[in-house]
């Protein structure tokens, strides 16, 4: 057997194998669904606010569907799970599984409906819906839960922070500046790095770029291609690091400093300066030895400081290189710097540290527009299932040809953990608003949950420009 790729043994099992992808105890659930039962109806929703974010940017969902179409079920995979499983503590259920490689060709006999991608949503209303189409399937509904929760929960946590944050820096550009173009550029993508893997890294990335367009996660702009036809969804700058501006000491920083002036004599580029002494880099070398230079440039240098309290350094880096270059008033009584310089901060930035940085900008009287931020851990890895209270409830099931309600409602949890009944759809109502609805009391065509995946085909495809325009970014 050829051994998977990454596999150092042999006897490789298949990672991509369906029936590996799910929690254990899901494989028993088969038999303990009442006899006769057909049919179940699950859905998923976001049950609380993340911080001051209480409307989400539902995205990503057609990531895990293109991975569900088509035959995913296969006689090799079949076989190769049961022995493993049963050895793991499960006698798996081989006859549904036959059953859908034999009558189905391995294509999934479920539809999932759900929201448009970009959609913002409020918390406590689904955002997709899913049920089995051939009786007898109802297990399979479950079972899909592991995956689809996870394809769902991650990306719309980051989309939505990111999607908060930068129309945060567009309001408070809009104050000070008196326009928020640029915005989109406002917020950039250093998360990399800090992903728990490359998938959630793309996932994350591509996330993010709903509302922005600065990264430097390129495995970002590969899934966006793939996936959402973007050509290219992103864009980044020249910029160095500590380890090429320390390359020649403390007495070669100026050095480095020109030779990265020389390099990229137009457009935008970044340079790190806080190596040794941030300030004097400020005062003696940008502001001073290499102010010609950087005055005389077609384009901007953008100065980034990465250590200290960014609440206080950011305002401080900022005037200080007033005090160097200059500045003017915007028509709304701000400072802002000539267009050869400007500053990006992200160390020690998250949502709360960077809102903190504009108000701290603001009552210094210093405009937005001086500023952009670079986001890492907290955008695409301090984030997890709780941050919203995502979860997928079954909430009605056909037994002998009768839908009945299903739902938790524990007495521990006071409330906070009620599922909704019955079948779920989402009404638009007339002023906008979204209802969550059983779907039989909503008119025929005015469910705002859509079928997107039939039987293991995609109905409908999302390019990035639709969810960008659906998101309002």
């Amino acid at each position: 057997m050829t051994k998977p790729f990454g596999a150092l043994f042999d006897d490789a099992l298949d990672p991509e194998n369906i029936l590996f992808d799910t929690d254990s105890y899901k494989l028993s659930h088969y038999a303990q669904y009442p006899e006769g039962t057909e049919a179940v109806s699950s859905y998923i929703e976001a049950r609380s606010p993340f911080g001051e974010i209480d409307r989400l940017v539902f995205f990503g969902l057609q990531v895990e569907l293109a991975r569900l179409s088509g035959p995913v079920v296969t006689q090799a995979a079949l076989d190769q799970a049961v022995p493993v499983l049963r050895a793991h503590g499960f006698d798996i259920y081989v006859q549904g599984w036959q059953q859908i490689i034999d009558e189905f060709g391995g294509c999934l006999p479920i539809e999932i409906d759900a929201l448009p991608e970009g959609t913002l949503v409020p918390v406590r209303i689904p955002q997709l819906r899913i049920r089995n189409t051939a009786p007898g399937f109802g297990w399979l509904v479950g079972l899909l839960e592991t995956r689809l929760l996870r394809a769902v929960w991650y990306p719309t946590t980051v989309a939505s922070v990111s999607h908060y944050l930068v129309n945060a820096i567009r309001q408070r550009l809009v104050q000070t500046d008196g326009s928020d173009a640029g915005a989109e550029f406002k917020l950039h993508d250093f998360g990399a790095r800090g992903a728990s893997s490359r998938e959630s890294a793309a996932l994350g990335g591509l996330a993010h770029l709903v509302a922005s367009r600065g990264t430097d996660t390129v495995p970002a702009l590969v899934l966006a291609r793939n996936l959402y036809g973007a050509d290219m969804a992103g864009f980044s700058i020249p910029a160095t690091e500590h380890s090429t501006m320390t390359a020649l000491g403390p007495d070669g920083e100026l050095a480095q400093m020109e030779r990265f002036l020389d390099a990229n004599p137009t457009g935008i580029i970044a340079c790190v300066s806080d190596s040794y002494d941030l300030f004097r880099a400020i005062r003696d070398y940008w502001g001073d030895a290499l102010k010609a230079k950087v005055m005389a440039r077609q384009g901007t240098l953008v100065v980034r400081p990465d250590s200290g309290d960014p609440i206080e350094i950011v305002p401080d880096v900022i005037e200080a290189l007033m005090a160097r270059f200059g500045c003017e008033m915007t028509a709304q009584g701000y400072r802002l710097l000539p267009p050869q310089v400007r500053v990006i901060q992200g160390d020690g930035i998250n949502p709360k540290s960077l809102v903190e940085i504009m108000e701290a900008m603001i009552a210094r009287r210093l405009a937005i527009g001086n500023i952009a931020f670079g986001m890492g851990g907290a955008l695409l890895q301090k984030v997890d299932r709780d941050s919203f209270g995502y979860a997928m409830k079954a909430s009605a099931i056909r037994i002998d040809g009768q839908w009945s309600d299903v739902f938790k409602d524990p007495v521990t949890a006071g409330g906070a953990k009620t599922s909704k009944r019955g079948r779920q759809g989402v009404f638009l109502s007339d002023s906008g608003a979204m209802v969550a609805r059983r779907q039989e009391n909503i008119p025929p065509g005015a469910d705002a949950l859509r079928p997107v995946f039939r039987d293991g085909r995609i109905l409908r495809v999302w390019t990035l420009e639709e969810v960008r325009a659906a998101a309002g970014a």
